[in-house]
Parts: C-alpha cells; sequence; structure tokens
C-alpha cells in the first residue's frame, strides 16, 4: 500500500477512487506515566512518556486506515492527513484519513 500526503504518486496515475479511508483511535494515560510526565514537568523538557504514546498512537491509526482502504480494494492512499482531538482529561484521539484510491504506473 503507498500512503501519501500528496494529492498524486509520481509516476502512477489514479484510475479509480474508492472513496475516503479511515482509522483512527483513543489512546488514555495511566497513573505511571502521569506520574513521570509531571515530575518532568517541574523541570522542563520533552514529556518522553507522552511522545511516545502519541507515536504509537498515529502508528495504530495508519494501520488502521491502511487496512479500511484495502478492505475498500485500493492499492493506495492520497491525501493522507492525521488529526488529534482531546475526548477526556485524559485522553486523546488520533485519527487517520485520506482518500482511497487504485493506481497503476503512468
Amino acid at each position: 500500500m503507498i500512503v501519501v500526503t500528496t494529492e498524486t504518486v509520481p509516476g502512477y496515475r489514479i484510475v479509480e477512487v474508492k472513496g475516503i479511508a479511515r482509522g483512527g483511535v483513543v489512546m488514555a494515560t495511566h497513573l505511571g506515566r502521569d506520574i513521570l510526565a509531571g515530575l518532568r514537568n517541574l523541570v522542563g523538557g520533552e514529556v518522553k512518556e507522552y511522545t511516545e504514546m502519541m507515536a504509537q498512537a498515529r502508528e495504530i491509526a495508519l494501520q488502521r486506515l491502511i487496512q479500511s482502504a484495502e478492505e475498500m480494494g485500493a492499492n493506495a492512499i492520497v491525501g493522507m492527513r492525521f488529526m488529534t482531538s482531546n475526548v477526556g482529561q485524559r485522553m486523546a484521539e488520533i485519527y487517520a484519513f485520506g482518500t482511497a484510491v487504485v493506481i497503476e504506473p503512468e
């Protein structure tokens, strides 16, 4: 599966648009991670525990996006984007979306 943030894939042409593919996940923090983040907040700097959690969430959302496109019969996703929003006090949603297409070499 080719996934790009652009509207086209160099060297390929879009022969069919399947529709909007999507994948998302809601991730919650846990007490241990919150305690470490609170300590880091006292001294400043990157909160690595949250950075790692969000990277994992993006990967899950991306894999679900790819699965959605595959189920539609697509072999590529163009215009892929991530969106993040707060769901609760200690939860965030990561949402990946794009246009599922069928491409072939030019």
